[in-house]
């Protein structure tokens, strides 16, 4: 049961990096960051099964580190969509350096 977890994790969190690195939308590329994040909880309640509570304890952090960055994140996303129109992150270099 640990190792298809395991498996499954990194399975989900290698989708959300090709993801991040191959799309151009910034509204799939936070979906993608989401589910990076999910596979993160699901190794941690898989590893916390041996492990001990505290991986538990850690899924609640992130959970709540998701839930901020959803607001936040989201919020900037419909910022930049009413400024250029599109959410193509090709279009716009307003938050890079």
């Amino acid at each position: 049961m640990l190792i298809e977890s395991l498996l499954l994790s990194a399975i989900l969190f290698a989708v959300g990096v090709a993801g991040v690195l191959l799309r151009r939308n910034a509204i799939v590329m936070f979906m993608c960051i989401e589910l990076m994040l999910n596979a993160v909880n699901l190794f941690l309640v898989a590893v916390s099964r041996y492990a001990g509570i505290e991986g538990q304890v850690f899924v609640i952090f992130v959970m709540t580190v998701a839930a901020a960055e959803a607001a936040v994140g989201l919020a900037i996303i419909i910022s930049i969509f009413r400024h250029y129109e599109s959410v193509d992150v090709r279009n716009f270099r307003l938050l890079r350096w």
